[in-house]
């Protein structure tokens, strides 16, 4: 797929995909590892950041990146210096690990705060080539089907991650949360982290009575 696929330009500066953005001086310009894959290439390199990378991301605005290597994203090959890039795309990437250096220092109160507000989905979620196992964090009355819904929120967070490609997990050294690009999502699944696939339903039938289905 080229660069450049589905790009617009009206999204506001600075949204982040739960709508709660960093502010632009929760942490000072830093350089950060990027490690991001497209559909035919895993880059890794160096970015400034300042804030969250999701942040950064979903502002759809060119990474600006160095020291930048790339290779097949299934692991087949060693890394190799990519002199003539000097930028990434966001409408390019498809998956980004966001290591703990890519997100904005919170108090211990603060990442409690922002996790009541929110609801776990255990998930599959299809982005032709690769397949991302993992939870996303979603507002109470959300079902991880609206991701597909293309809105002003370019990347989905999906925390302890699996990322398939042909099959084969790849290597994600360690990093404990991938931005997902919603523009690519061909479907999206509820599953059984442990396997990845959806929730097999229990033999035997309803023993009768009135149940949650009929009451709602």
């Amino acid at each position: 797929m080229p660069f450049g696929f589905g790009r617009k330009k009206t999204t506001p500066e600075g949204a982040a995909l739960d709508g709660d953005a960093a502010p632009a001086d929760a942490r000072a310009p830093r350089t950060v590892r990027f490690d991001g894959f497209t559909e035919d290439w895993r880059l890794d390199g160096n970015l400034e950041l300042t804030g969250r990378l999701l942040d950064r991301l979903n502002q759809r605005e060119a990474l600006l990146v160095t020291d930048v290597k790339w290779a097949p994203p299934d692991g087949g090959a060693d890394l190799e210096p990519a002199p003539g890039i000097g930028s990434m795309d966001p409408y390019d990437l498809i998956v980004v690990a966001a290591g703990p250096d890519t997100v904005e220092t919170r108090t211990d109160d603060e990442r409690v705060a922002h996790r009541v507000h929110k609801v776990s989905f255990d998930v599959a979620l299809e982005a032709p080539p690769y397949r991302v196992i993992g939870t996303v964090g979603l507002r109470p009355g959300s079902e991880p089907d609206t991701l597909m819904e293309r809105g002003t929120h370019m990347f989905a967070a999906v925390t302890d991650p699996v990322v398939l490609y042909g099959g084969a997990a790849l290597d994600l050294h360690g990093v404990d949360t991938v931005l997902v690009n919603r523009f690519y999502l061909r479907g999206i699944a509820q599953v059984d982290k442990a396997t990845g696939e959806p929730h097999q339903r229990l033999p035997g039938q309803s023993l009768g009575g009135t149940n949650w289905r009929e009451r709602s």
